[in-house]
């Protein structure tokens, strides 16, 4: 008696590869072509859509970091006007290597008013709006915020002059009237002009200096003028300040976390409320950031379906036509196995080659592209986030269901009996 042996797994696996690659060597090259630019379009689908939702966001937050916070800030407690003990901190923080910047800021909640010069009848509504005034030191502001950047009319503030103002873009009309009314704003102010700043009962006059514009409302919303005319204008016991905000040195082994931590250890904890950067952003913006991510995630999912079944029709148009020659091989001993493997291959082949291509897309071309012209948003300059970790991981599950996709239709075909196939009934 004649017995027959089973062939083993690496033979499956040889036969399986001589089959695929003679299928895609064999293949119409359009075809084949089409297939592969697909998959690189459900792979982008997957990627950038809720790359670019998040990017909104972390948009964002950047600036925010980069304009306002630093990579600490240090606030006041509810409840307390200052914060206690600034000198102390700052000494503490100027004190520490890892330390790059250090910016004090005072402010106080007080009155802009633009047309109290032309205003002749007094039952006309002064032009007024509410703001915080804010004194900085320039040179500290400068180094951590780089704000004069953001001076868009005018020029920015002169340490050796005294009188003058920041006017905060979003407290102009001509700037904040694309949000409609949702606040008071200023009429016709431009730099050179005068305006009456009241803080706790206490006028005096300014010249517009310039006007600063960017997408941090912190920094859009507020008045800006230096320390010295701040202290002047305002009557404040003490140097006690607002907010404290913190750069650490690029490549520092020192992080927001562990600073935050040390200054705490150092006893300053009750003396002010200190964050991190990422800390200090708001509860519902990391809610909008999770809603975007996962909306682009249903996205390209529903890209990935449709890939699925792209793939699930190529393979079982391919293997229904060749479903005699099927016959023929599995007739002449070849392992079922290795033919539904064989079309295993050819899909993974389509999905590596499709991934492949919008990876390189991705990180040669798509991310440097959107972080030198970031998407121009009214609240943000929206970036493509794609960490590599996840783009890995949603390159693993395009692969996955192909795989899936590509054994269906094969194993449906291959599974049929091997004289109806091979006589075509």
């Amino acid at each position: 008696m004649v017995t027959h042996k089973a062939p083993n797994n690496s033979r499956i696996m040889a036969v399986a590869w001589f089959l695929a690659k003679r299928q895609i060597l064999r293949s119409n090259k359009y075809t084949t072509a089409l297939i592969i630019f697909i998959m690189m379009l459900t792979f982008l689908n997957l990627v950038v859509i809720s790359g670019i939702l998040i990017g909104l966001i972390e948009g964002g937050n950047i600036a925010n970091k980069e304009q306002y916070t630093g990579d600490l800030i240090i606030t006041t407690i509810a409840g307390d006007p200052y914060i206690k003990s600034t000198y102390a901190i700052s000494n503490t923080l100027h004190a520490m290597s890892d330390v790059e910047n250090v910016s004090v800021r005072y402010f106080e909640g007080g009155q802009v008013e633009a047309n109290y010069k032309t205003r002749r009848d007094f039952s006309d509504l002064p032009d007024t709006v509410g703001t915080q005034i804010t004194g900085i030191n320039l040179g500290n502001e400068e180094a951590l915020s780089h704000l004069s950047k953001y001076v868009v009319e005018g020029d920015f503030l002169d340490a050796n002059e005294s009188g003058y103002i920041l006017i905060g873009a979003n407290l102009l009309h001509r700037y904040s009237s694309t949000f409609g009314d949702a606040f008071a704003s200023l009429e016709g102010v431009y730099p050179g002009d005068e305006v009456k700043v009241t803080v706790n009962g206490r006028t005096k006059t300014f010249i517009v200096k310039g006007i600063v514009d960017t997408k941090v409302n912190e920094v859009s919303l507020r008045a800006f003028m230096t320390t010295e005319d701040f202290l002047r204008l305002v009557d404040r016991p003490g140097l006690n300040a607002n907010e404290i905000a913190v750069d650490l040195k690029p490549g520092s082994f020192t992080t927001p976390d562990i600073l935050k931590s040390n200054l705490e250890k150092a006893g300053f904890a009750g003396d002010g409320k200190i964050q991190t950067a990422t800390e200090a952003i708001p509860e519902f913006l990391n809610q909008i950031r999770l809603a975007f991510g996962l909306l682009g995630n249903v996205i390209g999912l529903i890209g990935i379906v449709v890939a699925s079944i792209t793939i699930f029709i190529v393979i079982f148009i391919n293997a229904v036509t060749r479903r005699k020659y099927i016959g023929i091989m599995k007739g002449i001993g070849i392992s079922s196995k290795a033919i539904e493997i064989s079309y295993v291959f050819q899909s993974i082949f389509y999905a590596l080659l499709g991934g492949g291509f919008g990876m390189i897309l991705v990180y040669g071309l798509l991310v440097p592209a959107f972080n030198a012209h970031p998407l121009d948003f009214p609240f943000s300059d929206g970036i493509l986030v794609a960490p590599l970790s996840g783009t890995l991981f949603k390159f693993a599950l395009l692969l996955i269901v192909t795989l899936a996709a590509g054994y269906v239709p094969a194993r449906m075909i291959v599974k049929k009996n091997t004289l109806d196939s091979i006589l075509g009934r």
